[in-house]
């Protein structure tokens, strides 16, 4: 419920506890949310062109997640690329209007997406749409472990969890690096570590201005992580 819009029983309560020990199973969520993208893929690919198939199975993805990470991005993107401070990254971050610059942003990811998932192997994509989505979803789990969260959380709209477990983490990096075993292959690790390295630099700069981390910070580390694990992929392939 948090991370989609997949709807949740009735039965099920909110609750604080709850909602930081979800946080283990972010991966996971990302796991569901790619498989949904590759059944989307794999059954438009029988009608449609590969071109056409790749942009349903990204609707797809909007759709199942409401845009949550996407939003993220562009907010992040406009903080960082309008504001000079801390307190006017924030500002703008809280903004809930798109700028110039979330606007630019969102335009190059899908169009560097949609060009990456295009170019990679037909019969392996829907399984590395699921290794994407879970390893992105790994990442933000990791920042939220050693960042510290910046803003007021009576502020806060939407709540945000916290690691309050020890093996919260480490289950929530099996659970991001369990689906790169589908492919057999150590040099699926090299995409891995590229996305890691990405996921470090974003939160070093995170650090420097705002001194930790928003959920913008989150989505847009999602969102950025996963076309760069594709990426690594492809770069990877083209030469095996």
């Amino acid at each position: 419920m948090f991370l989609t819009r997949i709807p949740c029983p009735s039965w099920i309560d909110h609750s604080e506890e709850r909602l930081n020990r979800s946080v283990a199973y972010f991966p996971l969520v990302g796991a569901i949310v790619g498989g949904i993208c590759a059944v989307v893929f794999l059954l438009a690919n029988r009608l449609f062109s590969r071109e056409i198939s790749v942009v349903l199975c990204m609707i797809a993805g909007v759709l199942v997640t409401g845009a949550f990470h996407e939003d993220g991005f562009a907010d992040f993107c406009d903080g960082f690329g309008g504001g000079w401070t801390k307190e006017k990254i924030l500002e703008i971050m809280k903004d809930s209007r798109i700028g110039a610059f979330g606007t630019i942003a969102l335009i190059l990811l899908f169009l560097l997406k949609y060009h990456v998932m295009i170019d990679l192997n037909s019969a392996r994509l829907p399984a590395l749409l699921i290794a994407g989505h879970s390893i992105s979803r790994m990442f933000p789990v990791w920042i939220m472990k050693f960042l510290p969260y910046v803003r007021d959380v009576s502020a806060v709209t939407k709540p945000i969890g916290v690691l309050t477990h020890g093996l919260d983490m480490v289950a929530a990096t099996l659970f991001g690096l369990v689906p790169l075993a589908y492919f057999g292959r150590l040099y699926m690790l090299i995409p891995a570590v590229a996305s890691a390295v990405t996921a470090l630099l974003m939160a070093l700069y995170m650090r420097k201005w705002i001194g930790g981390y928003t959920g913008d910070c989150l989505g847009a580390v999602q969102q950025v992580t996963e076309v760069v694990f594709y990426g690594a992929t492809l770069a990877i392939w083209t030469f095996m």
